[in-house]
């Protein structure tokens, strides 16, 4: 029996499952944002790491308003601004990303609309990490007790919506170091520094287990089929047009002297 006539017999929707290891943050995303937008089929993509440490901001975020850009020029750290909403990150090899694409009827229950789909991946998460710690979505985030360790981000359209994840499965602390403290932060956040309000994964849960035990839950929904990344590659994108992008150097140093200029006016 096919992979497709066993999902008919269950009842299940089919979902193709993409796993990557060490693929930029940029080339992952440039993906979702085309699977997105082009495909009619469920994905689910778990890339294991990205060798490129990167900041990731909001389709809306500032650089200005959230990185020390004085700073993330010095050392050449690329910025990235990428097509859903959330908040600003900085992922490297220690981050695990998870990213779910599903047509709006794919999840009974599931209505496209950013709760709806935000409780029901606390739900799906929640068993993979069931026994192991205080899991728990608040507001917007994955927690262990009051210390994230997972952010999401979604963008929802007529009937398709995106939920993807930035895993801290380990983190540089220097790292946080490019983040300003943002002006709108969850209540629980409570004002803490990144480094007292975030925590790594992997205190709690090895890596592969993790990645696993996703792929295993993931599978309580949907009939799972593992497609190759080529083959996806070499697909029609059909007038696609990408609007996550990397920013350039110019507007860094303009978001560098609008930060300076701000800071003198406030001095």
């Amino acid at each position: 029996m096919t992979i497709q006539q066993s999902a008919r017999r269950l009842g299940l929707p089919m979902m193709n499952l993409v796993r990557l290891n060490g693929t930029p943050i940029l080339n992952q995303l440039h993906l979702e944002e085309k699977l997105l937008r082009t495909s009619s089929d469920n994905w689910c993509i778990i890339n294991d790491g990205a060798d490129t440490p990167a900041i990731v901001m909001g389709v809306s975020g500032k650089p200005s308003e959230l990185l020390e850009v004085g700073c993330v020029l010095q050392d050449q750290v690329p910025v990235i601004r990428r097509f859903t909403g959330g908040g600003t990150v900085i992922v490297d090899s220690g981050t695990i990303f998870v990213t779910l694409i599903c047509n709006k009827d794919a999840v009974p229950g599931v209505q496209p609309y950013p709760r709806s789909v935000m409780s029901w991946s606390g739900l799906l998460y929640n068993e993979v990490f069931q026994g192991t710690a205080d899991f728990q979505l608040r507001e917007n985030d994955y927690v262990f007790g009051d210390c994230k360790f997972g952010g999401n981000a979604q963008s929802i359209t007529k009937n398709r919506w995106i939920h993807h994840t930035s895993f801290l499965w380990d983190y540089e602390v220097r790292n946080m170091a490019y983040l300003k403290q943002p002006a709108r932060a969850p209540k629980y956040r409570l004002a803490r520094d990144h480094t007292e309000f975030i925590c790594r994964m992997k205190d709690y849960m090895p890596r592969s287990i993790f990645i696993e035990k996703t792929v295993e839950k993931i599978e309580t929904y949907f009939s799972v089929q593992p497609v190759n990344l080529e083959a996806i590659c070499t697909s029609s994108e059909a007038n696609f047009v990408r609007s996550t992008r990397l920013l350039t150097k110019q507007e860094l140093e303009e978001a560098c002297e609008s930060q300076t200029q701000k800071i003198g006016v406030n001095a």
